[in-house]
């Protein structure tokens, strides 16, 4: 019995727009076991200068980004998509053990199997220190902003 995620591809823009939506909010959970749930078992990504293979190394990897990464939270747009790939850009803010707190701005690639799960993961991300009063993200996005483009700055 296959596992399957909807929406499957070929992609529309609205099914692309509910795919970024459903990562942005099973990241936001920061369940390792939940988000690694949407990836096939043999997954492939590249998360900076990580390379990790499957669902076990992505547990692992998501245990210690949170445990590191406190606080986190997530806000992702659509780039662009085709039949079975999207591109993000997305925005996190978390703070370190220290309470400092970091803005991480990044792009990621996916490509996706006929089952709707993640076969592809490449994210590029750069982190800027900020100041807490410099927060502008703070929990899961509300429903009403759904959709909606998140600033650059």
């Amino acid at each position: 019995m296959s596992e399957n995620r909807p929406p499957y591809p070929p992609f529309t823009r609205d099914t692309a727009l509910r795919k970024v939506q459903a990562a942005e909010d099973g990241w936001n959970t920061r369940d390792p076991r939940r988000v690694a749930s949407a990836y096939t078992s043999d997954s492939l990504w590249r998360n900076r200068d990580t390379f990790i293979r499957g669902r076990e190394e992505i547990v692992a990897f998501l245990t210690a980004k949170w445990e590191r990464e406190l606080d986190y939270a997530l806000r992702k747009n659509l780039w662009a998509f085709t039949d079975d790939r999207i591109a993000v850009r997305f925005q996190y803010e978390w703070h370190d053990r220290t309470g400092r707190w970091w803005r991480s701005h990044g792009n990621e690639l996916w490509e996706f199997d006929e089952h709707g799960l993640m076969s592809r993961r490449e994210a590029s991300i750069n982190d800027v220190a900020i100041a807490e009063g410099e927060r502008r993200i703070r929990g899961p996005r509300p429903a009403e902003e759904h959709g909606t483009d998140f600033p650059l700055r």
